[in-house]
């Protein structure tokens, strides 16, 4: 186990007092925890955020090997489960809320309401659009980050940061879908989870 006061040294030779202050403090949720989550989790422990919220209800499975942050081991296992250890070994003295239920347009206000910052990382177009709705309507507090559009093999140039809305960020290209043979890429789908953990940590410094 690695000590915190050597993880602490590490940060602060790299940023200045008051960005570790900020990203220490700062309160994340991540819905859904597969290729977007996953990834999107892990960029923001490694970027210093203090509190995590993991939403998920799914368990790994073989198929989500090519492109999320779990490996063989954690087959069967549920994704809040998995997803916690790897953070773990990243820095074990993060605090890490999970829940592992599925989120639903009744209570997906009462999961997230009293988190500032959520990103959206599900996988279906109609979940996707349920929470952002719910979320915009119902927590008036909270900044949604959402990803839309980062299938297949494309130039991944054509994924950008948009802000549509005045509480809602959305990243991707908007059109690529996994239908088909498109298929889903661990590299567009890494460059999506990025402009959404790029996103958050502008959010939390500005």
């Amino acid at each position: 186990m690695i000590d915190k006061s050597e993880l602490d040294r590490a940060f602060d030779e790299r940023f200045a007092p008051e960005i570790k202050a900020k990203l220490q403090a700062a309160r994340v949720a991540v819905a859904g925890l597969g290729g977007l989550g996953s990834n999107i989790a892990v960029m923001l422990a490694r970027s210093g955020i203090g509190h995590l919220k993991l939403v998920d209800f799914d368990k790994v499975d073989v198929t989500n090997l090519n492109r999320q942050m779990y490996g063989i081991p954690h087959l069967g296992r549920f994704k809040t489960d998995a997803i916690r250890d790897i953070l773990a070994d990243i820095n074990p003295y993060l605090d890490i809320e999970t829940v592992c239920e599925t989120v639903t347009q009744q209570n997906a206000a009462a999961i997230f309401k009293e988190w500032p910052i959520v990103c959206e990382a599900f996988d279906r177009p109609e979940n996707k659009a349920m929470l952002v709705r719910t979320l915009l309507a119902e927590c008036p507090q909270t900044i949604v980050v959402s990803g839309v559009g980062m299938a297949g093999y494309g130039d991944a140039n054509d994924i950008r940061t948009t802000h549509p809305m005045r509480r809602l960020y959305v990243c991707g290209d908007g059109q690529t879908e996994a239908g088909g043979m498109t298929g889903l890429m661990a590299p567009r789908v890494a460059v999506c989870a990025g402009h959404q953990a790029n996103q958050v940590i502008q959010l939390i410094l500005q």
